[in-house]
């Protein structure tokens, strides 16, 4: 059950088939080009994407919109502090900005960075800084628990290809996105923690979705299961405990977050510094005083446990619906989105000619569904499943909304055998960017 009721609600609507298949073609089969009054249901990303709850709209009003030495800053950084434990932050206005400041800092020419998976602007961005993004996933079983775990031991093989001079950050991401979603255990990033200290590397954590990684670990880690759930939960106390004696940074562009704390003096000066170069001064961070009010309502409400059970339920909701209409998806369901297996749904489409982009634009095409590939279009050349993700914004969408997916992907699977692939006609000069604005075209 949903632990929300609507308030303001926002009408929207589903353009005709016709209207849809010649809004594809413009927007050279790609999603990202389309506009988003021609979006009927967007399950593009959850980053920015969701409903603000009335204690955020209410906290906006009094938002302090001075240059330096904001309020509104100083109740952001006590949400941090409270609810993560960083007392040191440099506010950015988004995650790719964050990783600018970050990465900026830490990765030179040279580099090996190495990740349980990096996404698709955190790989840019290393790359860009003249660094090599290698990703180490654990191998999983079917019933692993913490499928999105990274793998120590191949980070140590890297560190003696490349030399452990080579290696300044060793990166986890919770939950890992590439990996359809998957938690992290909290004895992972221990082990984590522990190969960074070996190669006298930096720990950073990219917890973008911290909260739902947080439930997860709640729900399926020994050590932690069974814990009082109370209204900060899950997990203010567990996230406290997990950096307390750890050097490191944490990344979060969701949920109108924080962006980037940290506990290293040094790199926190030079990140300081180079913040106000791209993002704005340190205490606004390219944000408006209202905007840093959300986000510190935000980041409190994020760890609720009705929220956060509300959340993950409904991923799992949307799930249940696709297998019930026999779509392959990656099992168990993750914290934020479902993931379609498009080689398996799709099986006549050629890896190379993006069964996965293939699938996104008919999603569209019959039902005004926008969502993302993250296979071959989106990770040039990775070995990876092609998936395609189905995004829920918080406290967006109702079961009605999760119906019309699933009717979707029926009606997209009654035709799939009239489908062609499609091919890049353009792209833009950075690769790991290129699903972004890229077009393509049906192969003849």
């Amino acid at each position: 059950m949903r632990a929300y009721r609507a308030k303001v609600v926002e009408p929207i609507h589903l353009p005709d088939r016709d209207e849809r298949v010649a809004n594809i073609e413009a927007a050279g089969y790609n999603v990202f080009n389309l506009d988003s009054e021609d979006v009927f249901i967007d399950l593009l990303t959850d980053s920015g994407t969701g409903t603000m709850s009335d204690a955020q709209w209410a906290a906006m009003m009094r938002g302090d919109e001075a240059y330096a030495g904001s309020d509104s800053f100083k109740r952001l950084q006590e949400s941090v502090s409270d609810v993560m434990g960083f007392d040191k932050i440099v506010p950015a206005h988004q995650g790719r900005g964050a990783e600018n400041v970050l990465y900026g800092v830490t990765v030179s020419e040279g580099d090996y960075v190495p990740n349980n998976t990096h996404f698709d602007t955190t790989r840019a961005h290393v790359v860009n800084n003249g660094g090599k993004p290698v990703d180490c996933p654990v191998d999983v079983a079917p019933d692993d628990p913490f499928q999105g775990n990274l793998d120590p031991d191949k980070v140590r093989e890297l560190a003696d290809e490349v030399g452990a001079e080579n290696i300044p950050a060793v990166l986890v991401t919770i939950t890992n996105n590439s990996m359809a979603g998957q938690p992290v255990s909290v004895a992972n990033i221990r082990e984590a923690r522990e190969v960074a200290d070996e190669l006298d590397a930096l720990l950073v954590i990219d917890a973008c979705r911290f909260a739902e990684n947080a439930y997860f670990v709640q729900q399926r880690e020994a050590e932690f299961e069974g814990e009082e759930r109370g209204r900060h939960r899950p997990r203010g106390t567990f996230l406290r405990r997990r950096h307390r004696h750890e050097r490191e940074e944490g990344r979060a562009r969701q949920h109108r977050r924080v962006r980037f704390g940290v506990r290293d003096d040094d790199l926190f000066e030079h990140a300081k510094q180079r913040g106000i170069l791209y993002e704005g001064f340190t205490t606004y961070g390219g944000l408006a005083g209202r905007d840093l009010e959300a986000m510190a309502v935000g980041l409190r409400e994020a760890v609720t446990q009705p929220y956060i059970e509300s959340r993950v339920e409904q991923v799992a909701e949307l799930g249940d619906l696709l297998l019930e209409a026999d779509v392959p998806i990656y099992s168990p369901t993750g914290g934020h989105a479902v993931y379609v297996d498009a080689e398996e749904f799709l099986p006549e489409i050629p890896r190379e000619q993006y069964p996965g982009q293939v699938l996104v634009g008919e999603l569209y095409r019959e039902g005004g569904v926008r969502a993302v590939e993250l296979g071959e279009f989106a990770f040039p050349g990775e070995d990876r499943p092609q998936l395609v993700r189905l995004c829920l914004p918080r406290r967006t969408y109702f079961r009605e909304h999760l119906e019309h997916i699933a009717e979707t992907f029926e009606a997209v699977g009654e035709k799939r055998d009239q489908l062609s692939g499609l091919e890049i006609v353009w792209e833009p000069p950075m690769e790991e960017l290129r699903h972004f604005s890229a077009e393509l075209e049906p192969v003849e």
